[in-house]
Formats: structure tokens, sequence, C-alpha cells
């Protein structure tokens, strides 16, 4: 079993940035993982944001969030980020973390996640 736990979050004014923390724990080992970032705004369904394979040799973005948003990963300390600049107020949601194990998991976390996080709340203001 994986246990995610997010943080990071908060209420932040447009413009600004945050940076999110996913700490994995459990029997595991973090390093075999694709870790996944996804987020939930009231009255919508949860959207993909970012995905990393376990070595960071493949980072995949929704397109809306290129450029604006990085993920990376410390293995040593089985963390992963997902740096936010140049926030808006459409990215107002609660942001959960996901891991996924296996070959192309990087992709298919996208799909079908293996384990969540309990999730972070995001608030950017006008």
């Amino acid at each position: 079993q994986v246990q995610l736990v997010e943080s990071g979050g908060g209420l932040v004014q447009a413009g600004g940035s945050l940076r999110l923390s996913c700490a994995a724990s459990g029997r595991t080992f973090f390093s075999s993982y694709a870790m996944g970032w996804f987020r939930q705004a009231p009255g919508k369904e949860r959207e993909f944001v970012a995905a990393i394979t376990w070595n960071a040799d493949i980072i995949n973005y929704a397109s809306s969030m290129k450029g604006r948003f990085t993920i990376s990963r410390d293995n040593a300390k089985n963390t992963v980020y997902l740096q936010m600049n140049s926030l808006k107020p459409e990215d107002t949601a609660v942001y959960y973390c996901a891991a996924r194990e296996g070959p192309g998991s990087v992709t298919k976390i996208q799909s079908r996640a293996d384990y969540w996080g309990q999730g972070t709340q995001v608030t950017v203001s006008s």
C-alpha cells in the first residue's frame, strides 16, 4: 500500500505562486511509480494536470497548464512537487496527487491511478 499526503495549498491572489508537495509513504519503492497531479473544481469533473516518470525522463502536462505549472520529484525524499505560477481564479480547485506503477504509467495514470491522496485546496482570488 502507498499513502499519499498533499500539502502546500492555500489562498493566493491572482498572479501569485504556490508550490504543492505530495509525500509518499508505506510499503513502496517510490521511485518505481509514475506520479501525477490532478485537480477538481466545484461542480466539475476531476482533470489531469501533470505527470512525471520515476526518473523524470518523461513529463506530461495538460495543455492549459503547460508553461505555468512545473512538476518535479525528489526520490530521496519520496516527494513530488507541483510549482504553480501566474495563478488564475480558474485554477481554484482541490489538487490531488496520484501514483501508478508499471510500463507506460506516466500516460496511463491519466485514465487510472493506483493510489490517490486526500487533496489540498487551492483558492485563487481575483
